[in-house]
């Protein structure tokens, strides 16, 4: 039976305490991260699923649906953009089935295809409606492909995949409120159901990702309520991982895990890295906002340069700056080009881009006893 966690009690916890820190750090330079970018996305598009598929020996960087330029209910997307790791351009796929634009759709990708999960539709008076629907896309033969809904549509969730055929969308929002579930989909038999819940609040906007067996997420914004006036939409910092059983991969251990340094994020773009030894978020807003890039609190949010590393093995963090580089409204950091890639996203002021952008570490670190910087 699935568990709402429709209203929820939220506790600030913020961390007064920096950690010693996994610092990357080079032979030759003191700078472990470089940044460059790759041709840019044909128009400007943020809060979009990102996915790349693996079909040797090529490899493809996909963007579904978002928001456009205009930010309004009005420049919701259904496009599809598909860059080949051999290409010199994007090139436009069929949109994204459905017929409407929409937000905070997940994406993840499974064998040879790329899966597209939910997201939601904005109508002109401001309603908004989850949507249940799944599609695979094939980026060879660039067609979509319909399958089994979601059993409760969730958008602005987490997706990894395990194994290269489950994936597991974890948390995320349903119409009217987060939800504390893990759905668990097997991409080779279309079948759903409902894995371990997270031990958290149910929350949206968060980032995670898995390396091997193990899932970390963090942060995003949780609901808290209030008995003489309405509820409120709160960043929180809590941070989980969750053990996925070998023998029962519904089963997952979850446990908490240390906050990182400085204030929670939303919306960061994060990704599990095996090359890396745990997990790495980037970008982000410490004010959580609606679709439009303005808090919940009225104020203009604006993106972080900050980059945090979590060590899998230690739970332990470092933090870097990516300088002048400050992004918000990702739905995923992805491996390719030799780095980890950003596509479009919102930059200071709100400002949608079609920025691609690969971070890159420099292989060669150590452990040092510093403490972590916070950004």
């Amino acid at each position: 039976m699935f568990v709402y966690y429709k209203t929820l009690i939220y506790r600030s916890q913020f961390a007064t305490t920096l950690l010693v820190g996994l610092l990357f750090v080079t032979q030759a330079s003191a700078d472990p991260l470089r940044t460059r970018d790759l041709p840019p996305l044909p128009e400007p598009v943020s809060n979009n699923a990102v996915v790349v598929v693996a079909t040797p020996p090529d490899e493809f960087l996909i963007s579904f649906a978002g928001l456009g330029a205009g930010k309004s209910h009005e420049d919701t997307l259904a496009t599809t953009w598909v860059y080949s790791g051999h290409g010199e351009e994007w090139v436009a796929g069929p949109p994204v089935p459905g017929g409407v634009g929409r937000l905070a759709a997940t994406a993840a990708a499974a064998g040879q295809l790329a899966f597209v999960f939910g997201g939601y539709t904005v109508e002109e008076d401001g309603t908004e409606v989850s949507t249940p629907w799944v599609h695979a896309f094939d980026p060879q033969s660039r067609q979509f492909e319909e399958r089994s809904p979601m059993p409760v549509p969730v958008d602005d969730a987490v997706a990894v995949t395990y194994e290269n055929r489950y994936i597991y969308l974890i948390s995320g929002w349903h119409d009217s409120g987060n939800v504390n579930l893990v759905q668990r989909y097997d991409t080779v038999n279309d079948v759903w159901v409902q894995a371990t819940p997270i031990p958290g609040p149910g929350v949206f906007g968060h980032s995670g990702g898995i390396v091997g067996n193990t899932i970390a997420y963090c942060d995003g914004v949780a609901i808290r309520a209030h008995a003489d006036r309405r509820r409120e939409f709160v960043a929180t910092d809590q941070c989980f991982s969750g053990t996925i059983d070998p023998e029962d991969s519904r089963r997952i251990d979850w446990r908490a895990l240390p906050a990182h340094p400085g204030a929670p994020r939303y919306r960061m773009a994060a990704v599990g890295s095996e090359e890396l030894g745990g997990y790495v978020f980037v970008g982000g807003s410490d004010n959580p906002y609606n679709f439009n890039g303005i808090g919940y609190n009225g104020e203009p949010s604006q993106p972080s340069a900050g980059i945090l590393l979590l060590n899998r093995e230690t739970g332990e963090w470092a933090s870097l700056n990516s300088g002048p580089i400050a992004t918000m409204d990702h739905r995923a950091l992805v491996r390719f080009a030799g780095g980890y890639v950003t596509a479009g996203g919102m930059l200071q002021g709100q400002q949608i881009t079609n920025r691609v952008i690969v971070y890159s570490f420099d292989q060669k670190k150590r452990r040092t006893q510093g403490p972590a910087q916070s950004n």
